[in-house]
């Protein structure tokens, strides 16, 4: 355990989706009452959805650590990492941990849902139902990013280690073996660009079967 370092561990495109997606999210959140901002709110949300569909992808075929085979696991494997933050025998993988790999997962899923919703309720499908479906599923998504940052706050404490930059520089403790070799930054950048053309061509009205 002595020879733990610092090692790169969150690859760039896993990077520039977490805080493209915090800005999308929040962006979408902040504008979601005012008519005058009506476009830019549909950029964010539409370009959250998209941001989202990439990570599915990358879940499959991105570096070792941003793999979901990597942290999504079972109950018991769940409820033993609980536990281990109780008693000293925390996971030691330097990615995701099992409960907050599934609490991604969730968030993922909810986005999801809530861009379908918003989209039918464009369409005025089923009535209001589904503006009120969006405005609900959307509050709970909140409630679980407040819950998903006080457990990074919480985790960074517990383990000694400031989570919040990890994902900015990419690098966690661990040892030299556990390390990424390639930190993807071109994919990283067209991610970034992606998510700038997507945002655009939404806010310009460019694809008014999604607005309108």
């Amino acid at each position: 355990m002595n020879n733990k370092q610092a090692i790169l561990v969150w690859d760039a495109p896993t990077r520039a989706f977490h805080w493209l997606l915090v800005i999308s999210f929040f962006g979408a959140w902040l504008t979601s009452e005012s008519e005058r901002l009506q476009m830019i709110h549909y950029a964010f949300g539409y370009s959250a959805v998209a941001l989202v569909l990439f990570r599915l992808i990358w879940g499959f075929i991105g570096t070792k650590y941003a793999r979901f085979y990597q942290f999504i696991k079972g109950p018991n494997e769940m409820i033993k990492h609980a536990k281990g933050l109780f008693n000293g025998h925390q996971h030691i993988t330097p990615g995701h941990n099992p409960v907050g790999g599934i609490v991604m997962v969730g968030l993922m899923l909810m986005i999801l849902l809530i861009g379908l919703t918003g989209y039918l309720g464009v369409k005025e499908f089923l009535g209001n139902f589904m503006n009120e479906a969006h405005e609900t599923i959307a509050s709970l998504a909140l409630a679980l990013v407040i819950i998903h940052i006080a457990a990074a706050v919480i985790m960074s404490l517990l383990q000694n280690e400031n989570l919040v930059r990890a994902m900015i520089n990419g690098k966690k403790k661990g040892l030299p073996e556990q390390a990424i070799r390639f930190p993807q930054y071109l994919i990283g950048f067209l991610l970034l660009l992606a998510w700038a053309y997507s945002f655009y061509i939404i806010v310009s009205g460019a694809v008014p079967a999604l607005t309108q």
